[in-house]
């Protein structure tokens, strides 16, 4: 249902005028009248996106922290959604920012509140955020919390009876107190088969599809989902279904300058040694001429064959789950007969479904899924195309591929689209140069501004560069000294896991303390930062929280930089080392400043935050000082220890 403008609307007024002067009574009246302080950069962003929303152009919006650049894009994306018909998206860049926007504080419920409005606002999570019935189903007896999960389940999904209404439920966020390998047993994952599933009709995943479809005003989602809708919405179409999304009347990417990496994720190819074995032994199975059972069962041999070359002759690195694949002579020759053996099997499937002898539904499955195969592994042997590498537990083993650039994608599929395009973050420009982000996404055609932060820094917050003896023992008894002094209420940044679970050993080593200390992955995200919001003492130790993290108020009073966030040395960021002139200047330096910047703003939040910022460097990471310096906030004092 089409809902009203939230301002009048006449006929000697064009919609931009109206809506001009709308969000001018609502930043200069309004706002200030129920409590809200008037900003001038928040103004003027906002006559900024009228001129973006009026001509459907990208923009770039870089605004500093407390600017109030959320209420600005929600106002604008609320009421063009209104006057299209069409839902506005708002992309955030990870699933703990889609529950910061629509958290009971948060500017959502500040809007509704402040202009008496009633916004239909509905999460679009990530299938990864979902319950899979029939993981949970196969792993009930594993443990009581897991038998507790599938007892609590809502009656149809167990007796098949009729749903009366629309019911919500498997979020992730419902289970929070599973930890993340938990969470990994019983969640969806890529290599479900969820069209086959006996359960499709009743999954919360499938319910909850249909109830966002709907949202009239605002569909909030991250990264990832909305470029997954991208990348799928074709084959979707053509297999009679509907894309993960419905047609939009503007995008916002909220943290723009991640979406390049949330691109790469979203067109990535996964081959799974363990799913190809038992799709091919479930398709024997049928009947079928002996040929194709002679292709399948050489398919087998060669993909066993495949992965023990894969396995041995790929290596690991250090705080990256991403192992280096070598481009050794058997390796290539064992990859293309691989896919030279698929694409005969392909063929003998093409008479196998002739002859109407064999499942219709599993046999396009197959189908899918070699296809998937073959493209992935045809990037692999074109060296200049893909990036790749290979990932393995004791359980699986998983060939994984994406395309090089994804520019060339991005601006076809995604900036063709004639509607407004807002990008919105603290940190879109290097040096006030936007190229970084824009060549990144294949955005030759946009309009940028940047806004200071409003906030006196000066007075507000320290920053302390200490001089530390190299190895991480120095920067553990300095963070643990930090943490007495301040008896907790602090946010540690990690560069990797390895690096926070390193630290939670130190920490664990001390003994008992007067704060409590809890580590990202323990709990679901956004139960763990409620806590660390609550229970003022708490040290929050994160290696993903850089971003879009707003815990105003003493709970946050202390951020820790444990190291410079440099990129990984991982084949994707060495992808784009390799086409850079000069690697360290052009992807490194402007990507670790980029994450610093964000990681410094978790600190003040309101005008009333107050606190310090530690940025701990060893050995070659002091050379990087200067640089350091150039992104702390302007005036404030730079202390050494």
């Amino acid at each position: 249902m089409r809902r009203k403008l939230p301002f009048e609307l006449t006929k000697e007024q064009s919609f931009y005028e109206a809506l001009s002067d709308w969000v001018g009574d609502v930043f200069y009246d309004i706002l200030p009248e129920k409590g809200f302080d008037l900003r001038d950069e928040q103004v003027f962003m906002a006559f900024q996106l009228n001129q973006a929303y009026k001509n459907k152009q990208v923009m770039f919006a870089e605004a500093g922290v407390g600017t109030g650049k959320t209420l600005v894009y929600l106002l604008y994306a609320l009421s063009y959604a209104r006057y299209t018909g069409k839902p506005a998206i708002i992309a955030c860049a990870d699933e703990t920012l889609i529950e910061q926007i629509v958290k009971k504080e948060g500017d959502i419920k500040k809007l509704e509140h402040a202009l008496d409005l009633d916004i239909d606002v509905r999460l679009a999570k990530s299938r990864e955020q979902y319950l899979c019935i029939k993981k949970l189903e196969e792993n009930v007896s594993e443990s009581e919390v897991f038998q507790d999960m599938w007892e609590e389940l809502p009656g149809f999904v167990h007796d098949n009876s009729s749903m009366r209404s629309f019911s919500h439920y498997g979020d992730r966020k419902e289970y929070a107190g599973l930890s993340d390998d938990e969470w990994n047993q019983v969640g969806w994952d890529s290599l479900q088969d969820c069209m086959s599933c006996v359960y499709r009709h009743r999954c919360g995943l499938t319910l909850h599809r249909e109830h966002y479809r709907n949202a009239s005003d605002l569909i909030i989602c991250s990264h990832d989902f909305y470029m997954e809708h991208i990348w799928t919405k074709d084959s979707r179409k053509r297999e009679g279904q509907l894309p993960l999304l419905p047609e939009a009347s503007s995008v916002v990417f909220d943290e723009g300058h991640l979406l390049e990496f949330a691109s790469q994720k979203a067109m990535t190819y996964r081959m799974r040694m363990e799913t190809l074995e038992g799709l091919l032994e479930k398709l024997s199975a049928s009947d079928m001429r002996e040929e194709t059972l002679y292709i399948i069962e050489d398919i087998m041999l060669d993909n066993e064959k495949w992965f023990e070359l894969l396995e041995r002759e790929s290596i690991g690195e250090t705080g990256s789950v991403r192992q280096y694949i070598s481009r050794s002579k058997a390796i290539l020759e064992q990859g293309k007969l691989l896919t030279e053996r698929i694409e005969s099997l392909l063929n003998e499937l093409v008479f196998e479904s002739e002859m109407y002898v064999m499942d219709d539904y599993l046999l396009k499955v197959v189908e899918e899924y070699l296809e998937q195969i073959q493209y992935s592994l045809k990037l692999f042997l074109d060296d200049e195309k893909g990036i790749y590498w290979l990932e393995t537990t004791e359980e699986e083993h998983t060939f994984v591929v994406m395309p090089r650039l994804v520019e060339e994608i991005l601006r076809d599929h995604v900036f063709s689209q004639q509607i407004p395009f807002i990008f919105s973050s603290a940190t879109l420009s290097y040096n006030k140069d936007f190229s970084y982000v824009s060549q990144s996404l294949g955005i030759e055609k946009y309009e940028k501004f940047s806004v200071e932060s409003p906030y006196e820094y000066e007075e507000m917050m320290k920053a302390y560069l200490p001089s530390l003896e190299s190895g991480n023992h120095s920067k553990n008894k300095y963070a643990w000294d930090k943490l007495k002094s301040n008896q907790g209420k602090s946010l540690i940044l990690f560069s990797s896991k390895d690096e926070m679970n390193a630290f939670r050993s130190y920490q664990m080593e001390q003994g008992e303390q007067a704060w409590n200390v809890i580590y990202e992955g323990d709990r679901e995200i956004s139960e763990t930062v409620k806590q660390f919001q609550e229970e003022t003492s708490t040290v929050l130790c994160s290696y993903h929280l850089w971003e879009g993290l707003d815990v105003p108020g003493e709970s946050l009073s202390q951020v820790m930089i444990y190291s410079l966030p440099f990129p990984p040395k991982d084949p994707v960021f060495d992808a784009k080392r390799n086409h850079a002139v000069n690697p360290k200047d052009e992807v490194d330096i402007p990507y670790m400043l980029l994450r610093l910047r964000q990681g410094i703003g978790r600190l003040i939040r309101t005008n009333e935050d107050k606190g310090s910022v530690h940025v701990l460097m060893t050995g070659d990471e002091t050379s990087y000082r200067n640089l350091v310096e150039s992104v702390l906030p302007v005036g404030i004092e730079v202390l050494n220890v």
